[in-house]
This record gives structure tokens, C-alpha cells and sequence, in this order.
């Protein structure tokens, strides 16, 4: 798709999509010092490189943050399929690495689902069932580090 100017480098789409459900558009300017506002401007933030001064926050922050609340909520669907009540002390600590090896950068994850009270077997099923189903999950399974541990 040539127009106007852009020039499309990579076009990795092999799933044929049936309907969008939404859209989030950002600008980034400046990179990891830089900012990022939505088209909406409900999203107006600064960003600073991890380990740097400044009151921003960094892509890896946002991707844990992304990931978990999807997560949480591939969880609350994937509960209510199997007729699971989950616990209102539901939470995830996420975290992302920027971290690096032979071939340059690369990310890795840790999600620590806490379900507080659940029986195991139950909890298990929840959070199976949503790294299954969850969009981020999917974009990720595959290409990168990926651990995930489950708290009751």
C-alpha cells in the first residue's frame, strides 16, 4: 500500500479478522524520553528510560500494566464460562524485563496471579484458561520468556 507518502514495510497480518472491537491510537514523540498522548487524550504521559531520572513512566511498565488488567480480564471470562467464582482479593504483580543477550534486546515476563482462598485445581483452570484466551498472551506466546505462577 503505497499513498500519500506511506509506505508500508511489513504487513505480518495471516489472521483474517471478522470485527474490530476497538482501536487505541497513540503519538510517541521523543522515544523512551519522550511522550505519549491518545487520540482521545485520556492517555497524556511522559516517558523516561528505565533507571533514569524523570517523573515518567517506560514501555515496559505499560506492557506489564496492559497485560495484567487483559489478563484479569480473560480471567473474569473465562470464570464465569466454567461457573468459577473468583475472589474479590483477585490481583496480578507483573513485570517485564528489558533485558539482552547474544543477539541484541529482547523482553521477558512474570505474571504472579494471586487468588486468594481458591482451591488450587480451580485457580489453575482460571488462569490456564485466560493465558489461552487473553490478547496479549496470544502476542506474546512464542516470542518471549513467559512465567507465570499462581497464589492462593
Amino acid at each position: 500500500m503505497e499513498s500519500n507518502n506511506i509506505h508500508e514495510i511489513e504487513n505480518s497480518q495471516v489472521i483474517s479478522v471478522s470485527k474490530v472491537l476497538y482501536t487505541g491510537k497513540v503519538l510517541t514523540t521523543g522515544g523512551r524520553d519522550g511522550k505519549a498522548k491518545s487520540n482521545d487524550e485520556k492517555l497524556d504521559i511522559e516517558l523516561t528510560s528505565p533507571g533514569a531520572q524523570g517523573n515518567g513512566t517506560n514501555p515496559e511498565q505499560l506492557l506489564a500494566a496492559g497485560w495484567s488488567a487483559c489478563f484479569i480480564g480473560a480471567m473474569h471470562l473465562g470464570a464465569s464460562k466454567m461457573k468459577i467464582v473468583l475472589p474479590a482479593g483477585l490481583c496480578i504483580n507483573a513485570s517485564v524485563d528489558l533485558a539482552t543477550y547474544n543477539e541484541g534486546f529482547l523482553l521477558q515476563a512474570y505474571l504472579e496471579v494471586h487468588l486468594p482462598g481458591m482451591p488450587i485445581s480451580e485457580a489453575r483452570k482460571v488462569v490456564e484458561m485466560a493465558h489461552a484466551t487473553c490478547p496479549y498472551s496470544k502476542a506474546t506466546r512464542g516470542n518471549i520468556n513467559v512465567k507465570i505462577d499462581v497464589v492462593v
